[in-house]
């Protein structure tokens, strides 16, 4: 026996949940980048050299710890390429939820070129 499709207050939900997401993920990121603004004022510095910046997850993850200026904006930068990242994942288990499994493949392909796009720039570089 099949189950009922969702329902549209559940879909309510999701997309409330969705739009949540987006406004907490780009809150977060520009409260981050704010704060490595702060701290530069503060340190005069961006916390490298001239011509040295962090280029990997794991040197602007160094960076933070240290209170490194600029490796805390990068933070907050990488944060809010995230968020729309993130959001379709979400919109993958939305469309899951609906049964549109039309849909769940194009989300899924989007997010893996999404996925493949972030790893070419970072190799890139």
């Amino acid at each position: 026996m099949r189950k009922q499709p969702v329902k549209a207050e559940e879909m309510h939900e999701v997309e409330l949940m969705i739009g949540r997401i987006l406004r907490i993920g780009v809150v977060v990121s520009a409260i981050v980048i704010a704060l490595g603004i702060i701290l530069m004022l503060i340190q005069g510095t961006g916390g490298y050299p001239n011509g040295v910046e962090p280029h990997g997850f794991g040197t602007i993850m160094q960076g933070v710890l240290a209170l490194k200026p600029y490796a805390v904006m990068m933070l907050g930068l990488f944060l809010l390429i995230l968020t729309p990242t993130l959001r379709v994942v979400v919109s993958i288990y939305a469309f899951a939820l609906e049964r549109d499994h039309l849909y769940v493949w194009i989300t899924t392909i989007v997010l893996i070129i999404l996925v493949i796009a972030s790893i070419i720039g970072y190799l890139g570089r």
